[in-house]
């Protein structure tokens, strides 16, 4: 059966337009709100004698940028001890969504030597937050701490929207297919459609999509699949 299904692609700023109208859309909404949550802070030498250390905290600052709630993302400190042995008895920090790990305390370091310590941010609501990391030693020095800053990013929602051309037979609908590779195989990812559009809101990000429609005649024959339309999710 001749469906008669033909696809066209162009590109227009802010929208794809393909297979005859099949428009990707995408969004992406940040909010911007602060909260903090109460923690104890410490820092700074705590006894110490004359074979104490200097205690060094690196980076002075860590910037997650945007992450999506819901999801973690972690990066490496590291603690560093100079002209003699450092004892640090433990860590506080405060700031919504921050954590400190890979470390047990107290710790010993050894003049000269350094051990890496792991800050993750796991927001759970949108917007930017900030926070600082301090430790409590027995160093000889008062070592400043680690301030901290990232932003909850909200879930991405995307979708895209397929159009095509009608059949130049008569047909009862027609059924759209997906899938991973170019040229198929597909799967059917719609029920019978009797218009000539199809929203996919199941896509996920950094996926691309390939797109075919099949028109359904008298009998339920249904006709080759239409040429392929791809999208590719940001």
């Amino acid at each position: 059966m001749d469906s008669g299904l033909r696809v066209t692609k162009t590109v227009r700023p802010a929208v794809l337009r393909m297979a005859a109208s099949l428009l990707l859309i995408s969004a992406l909404n940040v909010g911007c709100v602060t909260s903090k949550m109460n923690a104890a802070s410490g820092g700074g030498a705590s006894g110490g004698g004359a074979s104490a250390g200097n205690l060094s905290v690196g980076p002075t600052s860590i910037s997650f940028g945007n992450v999506t709630v819901g999801s973690t993302k972690d990066q490496t400190g590291t603690l560093s001890a100079a002209s003699g042995g450092v004892t640090v008895q433990t860590a506080s920090w405060n700031g919504t969504g921050f954590s400190v790990s890979g470390i047990s305390f107290p710790v010993t370091i050894a003049s000269g030597q350094s051990i890496p310590f792991t800050v993750t941010f796991a927001p759970q609501v949108t917007g930017a937050t900030t926070g600082t990391i301090s430790f409590l030693s027995d160093a000889a020095n008062t070592p400043g701490g680690v301030s901290l800053s990232g932003t909850g990013a909200q879930t991405t929602q995307h979708s895209v929207t397929l159009s095509w051309n009608a059949s130049t037979s008569s047909v009862q609908g027609y059924y759209v297919y997906r899938g991973t590779t170019s040229g198929g195989p597909y799967t059917r990812l719609s029920p019978l459609e009797s218009g000539l559009s199809y929203i996919d809101s199941t896509v996920t990000s950094g996926q691309t999509y390939y797109y075919a429609v099949t028109a359904v005649g008298a009998g339920n024959l249904e006709s080759d699949h239409s040429n392929q339309a791809s999208a590719s999710i940001p």
